[in-house]
């Protein structure tokens, strides 16, 4: 069984970083056209929270709202707040001054932001296999092709910012994961998080915008939508599924695709770096998915026996 669980998270957990160097790469062009990234992430957000309201009606969740207690709607209403709003403007607002690889590189600092937290916190550990894993994957980003270096500036920081909140999204997250659905989880984040924005979007006077996207705009916003929803069931399936730090780690990898989009579409040459960066990312996820029976505790506790969403 936690075998079975630990493989299901893995196909996750590679599947998020898939879809998450795409979105980050598309993210950047759609953030361009729409020109303010505050309408972008906000419209594009609501537009994941919409589909995840129908995926709930269609999997019949809403039986599971009368199993929640107060201190489950604490935890889902901060995992929206601290995950699905203010990281998503700081992101998108980040992402607009400064390049898709950049941005990328920052965002997969995000598993040594989850391990400081998920340690102590979560009281997770990795074996000595998983560390040189981890010490692989880590490499890996010294080896990216058409990387200029970081020019630390607001932009970045921005970037760095949201990536710190989304690591204590995800120690939230996988707290409330014990005893909810995955799916309920994601729709909780989307549905609050864009609350928050909406409500940010009107103080200062942008709904009026927001109906004035050309079609072009309008292409990209549900592009990017649709892959946030891939990201956004996957990552919080294969959250539920294994131990955060393992999941973290493995959606490093998503800089790989961003360079390969970079290179075959920005700076147009594959260097030899783009080779080492991916015998490195490989080797270090092979690692990390070879020891990873060892890190998974042998029971997990959970009241919900629903892992399928």
């Amino acid at each position: 069984m936690i075998r079975s669980k630990t493989f299901s998270a893995t196909i996750l957990a590679l599947s998020t970083a898939l879809i998450s160097g795409l979105n980050v790469f598309v993210g950047k062009i759609g953030v361009t056209a729409v020109k303010d990234p505050i309408i972008f992430t906000t419209l594009k957000n609501m537009i994941v929270a919409l589909l995840l309201i129908g995926a709930f009606i269609v999997f019949r969740k809403w039986r599971e709202i009368h199993t929640l207690s107060k201190r489950h709607w604490l935890k889902l209403v901060a995992v929206g707040v601290v995950g699905g709003s203010v990281p998503f403007a700081l992101f998108f607002i980040g992402l607009s001054r400064t390049s898709a690889l950049n941005a990328t590189l920052i965002h997969k600092t995000l598993f040594l932001w989850v391990l400081l937290l998920a340690i102590p916190i979560l009281k997770e550990r990795m074996t000595k296999g998983q560390w040189i894993g981890l010490g692989l994957v880590a490499a890996a980003n010294v080896f990216i092709g058409g990387f200029q270096g970081f020019k630390m500036n607001t932009g970045e920081l921005m970037i760095l910012g949201a990536t710190i909140l989304w690591a204590v999204e995800n120690v939230i997250a996988k707290i409330v994961l014990k005893d909810v659905s995955s799916l309920t989880v994601s729709a909780a984040r989307m549905i609050f998080g864009s609350v928050v924005l909406m409500v940010f979007v009107a103080l200062r006077g942008g709904s009026f915008t927001m109906t004035q996207l050309t079609a072009v705009q309008w292409s990209w916003t549900l592009l990017s939508s649709a892959l946030l929803t891939g990201y956004v069931l996957t990552w919080y399936a294969a959250l539920k599924r294994a131990p955060a730090t393992y999941v973290a780690v493995l959606l490093v990898p998503a800089t790989l695709v961003t360079n390969v989009l970079t290179a075959a579409f920005i700076t147009h040459a594959f260097p030899l770096v783009q080779f080492m960066n991916a015998l490195c990312v490989t080797g270090g996820a092979f690692l990390l998915i070879r020891f990873a029976k060892r890190s998974v505790p042998t029971s997990t506790p959970e009241r919900l026996t629903d892992e399928s969403c």
